[in-house]
């Protein structure tokens, strides 16, 4: 275990992050889940969701890309920041150099979803597109070699991890006595520092992390004892799709986080259908996978406690959108059957 990396994520260091970002991000508001399928079916007493789908761009990637981006020197900031993302990664990054009037050269992969590439554009990004996987990452390597940008990384670095700690933060300040989070799993940016957060703040509360069965990097890593790569990804929820985990993720996990569970693409679009009757919300598959866990391999586990999910993003376009609803149609009813 990497005590330093422990040390730098401690509760006083991300109350101090979250006070420095308190004017620019937004407090998303913390909802009760109450349709009938929850309180009666699941028979579950509380569910409570945090609505990240509701921060700026419309995922929780703009508190960590924002606070990487506050803690750039003044001569980082004149030379800019890249990126490398599938999509919401890049549009935060986006947004977090407009707000602070920095300059951004984005590298996304060539088959990112269209929506997602207009909307860092719109951000006032410059937009380069890769092939995926090492030539993404290799070009925004280039433009931190060759122009002198800060390559702004998706899930890794403490910086990223205090901004996305806030959201734990926020969440036991408003529900101190919660029992159980969920969260939806990818490269570990999300869980680590709400894990963090919670478990530092109430170590009785339980930690509980959700990976698509075809993106399991954490649950394999944790399982190994050291961060594994995969050889392959295949999942729907493309935000959760990292082939890898990092270390400080890794160690982070290690140390907060209570258990890890996967869940299918189908239990993913069965749960979205659920989100939008039972909560009204548009959400993402990788919102979806965190109650996907809470329905199917959770559910006994959680029956009768105070549940929080973190509701990650909702950066969906319309036709993906009703597509994942009608695959998911076919896969309601087992997953909100025992």
């Amino acid at each position: 275990m990497d005590e330093v990396n422990l040390n730098a994520v401690s509760l006083e260091a991300i109350r101090s992050r979250s006070e420095e970002l308190r004017h620019a991000i937004r407090r998303t508001p913390v909802v009760p889940l109450e349709g009938p399928v929850i309180t009666s079916a699941l028979g579950i007493d509380h569910v409570a969701l945090k609505l990240e789908c509701f921060q700026h761009t419309g995922t929780f990637k703009a508190r960590g890309a924002l606070s990487n981006v506050r803690s750039l020197s003044e001569d980082q900031c004149r030379a800019g920041i890249t990126a490398a993302s599938a999509g919401n990664h890049a549009i935060a990054a986006a947004w977090a150099a407009r707000a602070a009037g920095v300059s951004a050269k984005v590298v996304m992969q060539n088959n990112a979803n269209p929506f997602r590439i207009a909307r860092a554009r719109a951000e006032g990004a410059e937009v380069i597109l890769r092939d995926p996987g090492p030539a993404t990452f290799g070009e925004a390597e280039r433009l931190a070699r060759d122009e002198g940008r800060i390559f702004v990384h998706p899930f890794d670095g403490t910086e990223t991890v205090l901004g996305t700690a806030a959201i734990g933060l926020e969440l036991m300040q408003d529900l101190p006595d919660l029992e159980a989070v969920v969260v939806s799993v990818g490269g570990g940016g999300l869980i680590s520092g709400v894990a963090a957060a919670v478990k530092q703040m109430n170590p009785k509360c339980q930690v509980y992390g959700v990976e698509p069965t075809g993106a399991d990097s954490m649950s394999r890593s944790l399982a190994a004892g050291h961060p594994v790569t995969l050889d392959k990804v295949a999942t729907i929820a493309d935000s959760l799709g990292p082939p890898m985990a990092l270390p400080l993720g890794h160690a982070l996990c290690a140390a907060y986080v209570d258990d890890m569970v996967t869940v299918t693409d189908d239990q993913i679009c069965a749960a979205m259908i659920t989100f939008a009757e039972e909560a009204k919300l548009a959400v993402e598959p990788a919102a979806a996978a965190a109650l996907a866990g809470l329905l199917q391999p959770l559910r006994r586990r959680l029956q009768g406690k105070s549940v929080g999910i973190i509701v990650c993003g909702a950066n969906i376009d319309a036709g993906t959108y009703q597509s994942q609803l009608v695959r998911g149609r076919d896969h309601i009813e087992a997953l909100v059957s025992f």
